[in-house]
């Protein structure tokens, strides 16, 4: 007999798998009819949250093969698929369990006796949007406190496994040893007992090496912070998983946990006094273990880089705050991917190590790392850990599982020391008593590694780090690629409310500076929190239940009544102090033009008046360029306003603007530098012809609306079909078409297209000095399980396309079998023809799915996943985005600052004349930059110095930039700090791809 025969053998000496003993029953338990397994031997019922009661008596028989059973325990494991389960006992509840507590092993019995009935019942609920499955129902009779058949053939397959995977050569000496087993005595107990003891006692010297192992226990309850519940159930659930562990830490003092999220130590500490200082002294005692970082666990490919410093500043502020220290350990373990430029900023903020087991979910390859240093492009590392992967929320204390990964592992990275997360996670619920006890048992055994509890960040301050490999790119997960667009609505209202909160600081910073006025520094912290939270990994990309998008959105909508109002006011308040120079004309209504960016920009502006015979002047009362829109708006150019800064402007009335002339339009827009045509029986673009270049940059029809079922995947809301193109759906019908501008500062044809039950209307716009055409979109979206991409086939060929990130921007070759065949990008992506060297670039203003071949880009503009949202994006959708063409790369094309002015136009304050001072004067520029590949990312109060200002830039374009800048403000660099605000070493010079942050004095 094979060494695994006889492991068989002995192990069905007390195991019975008894899944196809169910009966379905009625809701008073009374039996049906017996189930029908499925061809995966599964129990399975109808999606919509059908309930299924299934009962089964269990009777103790006399033995099992022979082996006589009395005096065991006996236990019943479960693995379901369930969104609520409830389990009863002999008419006694039990337990409950639901998607993510989705496996047990009750105890039936402490004793059995022969002839013993025990009647089980279950009460499960399918999911809303998936089939229900009961998987797994086996019954184990063991012996907590000694051997057992069972338990020996779990010892003897780790020890197998072992020897076959690291020590071959001894093989045939343990599978000889198992020849000894005394199958003609199973009948009797104990001798039988004695014989596997005495198995076990040949075979440990073969097991010595094992002990070499160790498995280093963290206690973890993955929380998410709203997902198929709102964010109040996750108080209740944080509360509860917390007082468990801390009840169980009395039992098994050895226990250690990890939490991450100090959101959710803040809403303990507030509601929960007693239970945050019963948390406080287990950290003190070194038995809590503070993970993360981050406010929250976010979503951090979709964010920008100053929301990432925000995380990390308000997570480890309040980490130092009270408990006094910061953590060292990043933990994502969730989250959907990672940018290029995490490691730079988790260093900035103290963090030496990065934890993430999301990876383990790639569909196409394998994460080749286990244990590696992760590189940015600035040339910044961090260790980074693989954390075991997690099975439906649960990592129990199963040992083959447990040595499966430790094999896995070690094979991978050559580490004999493992990191092990027992915990039920996801809802919370954290380590439960059964896997604590299974983990004691396991860790006497002579063939098992060690066990023992460990913070994270001692385990990983102990392994070795010499000769690791090096991860130079971002971390990109094969999965979950809907992410980028899914939930529009959650990525324009944080696109919108990321920039909102860089101006309110701005302004509110400079009119502090200026003029004294209070900073609102309560509120903005406020108003960042709750941005920071709407950026959860399932709340930004998408992926919840309509609760959870009705919660987010108030939030959205208080940041901004909170954002705009702050901005206003700091407005305001320097447009009231300007010292106003002669008016062109008496009734002459001055205004300012703000600009936040830190590059002088010009634009043409649209104001609403109240009679169209209006003109503006500039500052020296010369007439600016003037146009009357198609809705009765007055347009003008608002030419170099400065870099952080304003202009003086004046609305004069009884001074006609431009007229229009519309009747030769012919769908062409033209303003010297783009000339545009416009198909008038499709909506398409014929041509987008560079003026300047003379060159052509389509090859085919442009903007073309290109819709695709996309259905089928289980994680609707996260995944795009893979074989969506596939499956291509009719093509757009021409509603309307019409010339609604003509110039001479704006040229703009309005198409109205249907697709399917919904509509586009765009608007292709030019304005004047501009090359860049602006396509302005509403939607009235209708579509269930429909992807739509707007698709631009140029005339261009390259074999990669360069996508903006947080901080930076990352090159993605064109490989046909490449996995990245969805990606997401910040405010543009470009695709520059080396040997011709020209590009186009495709801007938006809140949009993250592309993707690109050789010759085309292709920008992701809505789906219609129907879960965990049955109405997700349904209804009306705004946004706008541009095709960019332009001569070299798009580093010598600005690329990144018209991408910025796409997305933070200019603002308008017009001046109240009286109660003036006139301490301001009509233009300003209040900080400018000489190196214009520095980007201004945040001007802020200082956490730690009085009357001290953070100003924080990144370099985009991969380039050295000096530092050199100028300001009207009397403030001077006091030092280079991090983003914690410590004093670092100072910087002579930015280095390519470098986020730089410095503390300002006056």
């Amino acid at each position: 007999m094979s060494p695994l025969d006889n492991i068989a053998k002995l192990s069905h000496l007390t195991r019975r798998d008894v899944q196809k003993n169910w009966l379905i029953a009625t809701a008073a338990g009374k039996p049906i009819q017996p189930v029908t397994l499925n061809e995966k031997q599964y129990i399975i019922w109808p999606a919509g949250r059908q309930i299924q009661y299934l009962t089964q008596k269990i009777i103790v028989p006399e033995h099992l093969a022979g082996y006589p059973l009395a005096g065991m325990d006996l236990r019943l494991i479960l693995t379901w698929w369930a969104e609520d389960v409830k389990i009863y006992v002999n008419n006694q509840f039990i337990q409950a369990g639901d998607l993510f507590d989705s496996s047990t092993r009750i105890l039936l019995s402490n004793s059995v006796s022969t002839g013993q009935e025990i009647i089980v019942t279950l009460r499960l609920v399918s999911p809303n949007h998936d089939i229900g499955g009961l998987m797994k129902s086996e019954l184990i009779y063991e012996y907590s406190q000694a051997i057992d058949p069972s338990f020996v053939a779990d010892e003897l397959t780790i020890l197998h496994n072992y020897l076959q995977t690291f020590y071959p050569q001894n093989l045939a000496a343990f599978t000889a040893t198992l020849e000894n087993i005394d199958w003609y005595n199973v009948t009797n107990k104990d001798r039988f007992n004695q014989s596997l003891e005495s198995i076990r006692q040949s075979l440990q010297p073969l097991a010595k090496p094992l002990k070499e192992r160790s498995f280093h226990l963290l206690g973890h309850a993955h929380l998410d912070m709203a997902w198929l519940w709102p964010l109040a159930e996750t108080w209740q659930v944080a509360k509860n998983t917390f007082i468990s562990v801390l009840n169980l830490q009395k039992d098994f003092p050895a226990l250690i946990f990890g939490h991450s999220s100090p959101l959710v130590y803040e809403w303990i500490e507030k509601h929960h006094p007693d239970l945050f200082e019963a948390i406080l002294e287990a950290y003190k005692g070194q038995s809590w273990e503070l993970l993360g970082g981050m406010w929250v666990e976010p979503e951090v490919n979709l964010i920008s880089g100053e929301s990432l410093f925000r995380q990390l500043l308000y997570g480890q502020k309040y980490f130092q705050e009270k408990f006094g220290q910061i953590t060292k350990t990043a933990w994502l373990p969730d989250t959907f991917g990672f940018p290029y430029q995490l490691p730079q900023i988790l260093k900035s903020f103290g963090i030496k190590y990065f934890v993430t087991g999301k990876l383990h979910w790639n569909d196409t390859t394998k994460f080749p790392h286990g244990f590696f240093w992760w590189q940015s492009p600035d040339g910044s590392k961090i260790l980074s850990l693989m954390s075991p992967p997690n099975v439906a929320g649960v990592m129990d204390t199963n040992p083959i599982i447990m040595t499966d990964h430790a094999l896995n592992w070690e094979r991978q990275t050559g580490l004999k020391d493992i990191f092990w997360l027992p915990g039920v996670g996801d809802h919370g619920g954290g380590p439960t008593r059964d896997m604590l006890e299974v983990a004691q048992r396991w860790q006497k055994s002579p063939f098992f590694p060690q066990l023992k509890f460990s913070q994270a960040t001692t385990y990983l301050d102990s392994l070795e780090t010499s000769n690791l490999p090096i991860w130079d790119d971002e971390l990109y997960l094969e999965f979950h690629r809907g992410c980028y667009t899914t939930h529009a609505d959650q990525k324009a209202y944080n696109r919108y409310c990321e920039i909102l909160l860089y101006q309110g600081e701005l302004w509110s910073s400079l009119a502090n500076i200026l003029l004294e006025i209070p900073y609102p520094k309560v509120e903005i912290e406020s108003a960042w929190k709750k941005v920071l939270l709407n950026q959860f990994h399932d709340i930004l990309p998408g992926t919840s239940i309509p609760e959870v998008f009705r919660d987010a959105n108030h939030l959205w909508q208080q940041v901004i009544s909170t954002g705009e109002a702050i901005l206003d006011q700091a407005l305001q308040a320097i447009a009231n102090q300007i010292n106003l120079p002669n008016p062109p004309h008496p009734h002459a209504k001055p205004f300012l033009v703000f600009n936040s960016l830190n590059w002088e920009r010009s634009q043409v502006i649209s104001l609403a008046v109240e009679s169209v015979n209006c003109s503006v002047y500039d500052l020296n009362n010369c007439l600016c360029p003037s146009q009357l829109s198609h809705d009765n708006q007055l347009l003008f150019l608002a030419e170099n306003i400065p870099s952080v800064g304003y202009k003086l402007f004046w609305l004069v009335a009884n001074q006609p603007a431009a007229e229009q002339n519309l009747t030769n339009c012919q769908f062409i827009l033209d303003n010297g530098l783009l000339k545009v045509t416009i198909n008038s029986e499709t909506g398409d673009i014929d041509s987008i012809f560079d003026i300047i270049n003379q060159r052509e940059i389509l090859q085919a029809a442009g903007n073309q609306l290109q819709a695709f079922k996309d259905q089928g995947q289980y994680w609707d809301a996260w995944n795009i079909d893979p074989n969506y193109q596939q499956y291509p759906l009719p093509k757009t019908v021409l509603k309307s078409i019409e010339c609604l501008e003509c110039g001479p500062l704006r040229w703009q044809i309005r198409v109205i297209r249907n697709l399917a039950d919904s509509e586009f209307c765009q608007d292709y716009i030019l304005e004047k000095d501009s090359p860049i055409l602006q396509i302005k979109t509403i939607v009235n979206w209708q579509q269930q399980h429909t992807l739509v991409k707007t698709a631009f086939p140029l005339t261009l060929n390259s074999d990669f396309t360069t996508y903006e990130i947080a901080c930076g921007a990352i090159e993605r070759d064109h490989e046909p079998e490449s996995s990245k065949w969805e990606v997401y990008a910040h405010k543009w992506a470009d695709l520059t023809d080396k040997e011709a060297q020209y590009g186009v670039s495709l801007l938006n203003n809140n949009k993250y799915g592309y993707d690109a071949t050789n010759q085309q880009l292709r920008l992701t503009l809505l789906r219609s996943p129907r879960w965990p949202d049955p109405e997700a994006d349904l209804g009306k959708q705004e946004f706008t985005y541009a095709i960019y063409p332009h001569q070299g790369d798009w580093k010598t094309a600005k690329t990144v600052h018209h991408a910025w002015q796409l997305n933070s136009p200019v603002t308008v304050i017009f001046i109240n004349n009286s109660s003036r001072s006139n301490r301001l004067p009509p233009v300003a520029q209040w900080l400018k930059f000489s190196a214009d590949n520095l980007i201004l990312m945040s001007f802020k109060p200082s956490e730690t110095a009085s009357r001290g200002w953070v100003m924080r830039v990144y370099e985009c374009q991969g380039e050295n930039a000096v530092i050199d800048w100028q300001n009207q403000l009397q403030l001077t660099i006091k030092e280079s700090i991090d983003g914690l605000e410590r004093a670092i070493d100072s910087m002579e010079q930015i280095s390519p791809w470098q986020i730089a942050t410095w503390l300002l004095k006056n």
